[in-house]
């Protein structure tokens, strides 16, 4: 499939589909968002995450994905282990299936989209130097840090490494970026930006990463607390019967 080809797919097929049958969700907090491009971090909330990002972040912007999600002999191995490895082993052969079947389709949307590829090698330089660049061309940036810890009935654990921008983003342009959290609850049909933090160049990157992160994940959790009951749709691609609602202790 070629470039060109792709792009039409995904602006005139793909995109439409998804408007015409993804619930609308409501956006509130927007004025939460400072004047100047920020680095927003939200729940993934498997799926619906991405996807509202794509559709309804009220500003300009672009969201970091899987990298291995845009190169068609990566994606099976990859959709497979982070999608589905947690389904019973006796679906294992059925959702292997299904992780070659979505690589075209995963290829087409992830290089169309406003995304930016996350790679754990070396390209994980790529996936920095094109965030600046965003960044100081004015777009937000989109991350979803959650990784397979939990740290409440709310959100798993932050990756911390996302934070590294700030420092990068402050030695090349001299300017202190903000992070943004974002709660999104697909039961509510609803988006929640929270109040910003800065970045403080001044202090270790070590404490940053952890002081920043902690904040982004208490202030999610404490907007998701605060709405009414709701069922809470995980990082982790697990059993509905499992899932949480807001108000569990």
């Amino acid at each position: 499939m070629t470039k060109k080809i792709s792009a039409i797919i995904y602006k005139r097929i793909v995109l439409p589909l998804v408007k015409l049958f993804y619930p609308k969700i409501k956006v509130f907090g927007a004025e939460n968002l400072p004047d100047e491009p920020c680095i927003v971090a939200a729940n993934h909330t498997q799926m619906n995450g991405p996807i509202c990002a794509e559709i309804y972040f009220p500003r300009k912007r672009y969201t970091w994905c899987a990298g291995e999600m845009m190169h068609l002999k990566e994606v099976p191995s990859y959709a497979f282990k982070d999608f589905w490895l947690q389904k019973p082993k006796y679906t294992h052969p059925f959702y292997k299936l299904i992780s070659f079947i979505i690589a075209p389709l995963s290829v087409c949307v992830f290089n169309n989209a406003q995304t930016i590829g996350v790679y754990k090698d070396k390209r994980i330089m790529h996936t920095f130097k094109e965030t600046l660049k965003k960044l100081e061309e004015g777009a937000d940036v989109v991350i979803f840090p959650e990784h397979d810890i939990k740290h409440n009935h709310i959100v798993y654990d932050f990756q911390e490494g996302f934070v590294d921008i700030a420092k990068l983003y402050y030695k090349r342009y001299g300017k202190e970026i903000k992070f943004v959290p974002l709660y999104i609850a697909p039961d509510l049909k609803q988006m929640h930006i929270g109040r910003a933090i800065s970045y403080n160049a001044e202090d270790d990157i070590c404490q940053e990463r952890k002081r920043i992160c902690t904040y982004l994940m208490n202030e999610i959790t404490d907007m998701a607390v605060s709405l009414p009951l709701h069922t809470v749709v995980p990082y982790r691609n697990i059993p509905k019967k499992y899932y949480s609602s807001n108000k569990e202790k």
